[in-house]
Formats: C-alpha cells, structure tokens, sequence
C-alpha cells in the first residue's frame, strides 16, 4: 500500500462484543474479533495515512432481524428505553456516524471503536 492522504476504513459492528446475551456466543464472538481486526489495521495502515475505526451499532429501525426492531412496537419500546435518547435509531443517524469518520476535520480519529447507540446501557 502505498501512502495515501487522509484515506479511511470504517468498520461496523454491533453491542454484543461488550455485552453478553445467551444464544450469542458465536456473533458476538466475531464482533470482538472485528475490534481488534480495527486496531491492528490502524497500526499497520496508519503509516500510509489510512485511519481505520469500528462503529459500534445500537438498535436501528432496519430489515435485520426480520424488521422486528422497527415494525414491532412492544420491541422497540423496551430496546427505546434503554437508551439514554429514548427511541431507536433510524438508518440515517448510522449514515451520518459514518460519514463524519471521512471528512477531513477528522482525519486524527484511528484506532477506535465509536458507539452510535443512543446511549444504551448508560
């Protein structure tokens, strides 16, 4: 890899690296993997000038799961109440995490895992 200006890689993933629910076992596994996938990569690519970061999801108003977050209002209402916003994430707040990892105001943000999840479990 050659030196690049100001590149980024943003990762996601979701709570359950930090967070222990049964039946889990195996995707939560693979999100921890994914944070340290994320600072490893900062390390080796940074003398490149790639910044890579993990944004660690909360609930999104998405089809995952088959929508049950979004479409079904007993479900969101107790996912909405452990967040310190009160409500479920819709796709666009996730966008907007994203996208503020690649402007250049930035560009110093490398090695971290950033949660965008209403402040559940605060």
């Amino acid at each position: 890899i050659t030196r690049k200006a100001n590149s980024s890689i943003s990762l996601q993933q979701c709570r359950l690296a930090r967070f222990s629910h049964p039946g889990s076992v195996a995707y939560a596994a693979v999100k921890g993997a994914i944070e340290v996938l994320t600072r490893y990569q900062a390390k080796e690519l940074g003398a490149c000038g790639i910044a890579v970061n993990v944004l660690a999801l909360g609930a999104i108003e998405t089809d995952v799961g088959g929508g049950r977050v979004r479409d079904n209002a007993e479900i969101n209402a107790g996912i909405a109440s452990q967040t310190a916003l009160g409500r479920i994430g819709p796709p666009d707040d996730i966008g907007y995490a994203v996208a503020a990892l690649f402007i250049e105001e930035c560009r110093w943000i490398n090695g971290h895992r950033i949660e965008a999840s209403g402040g559940m479990y605060l």
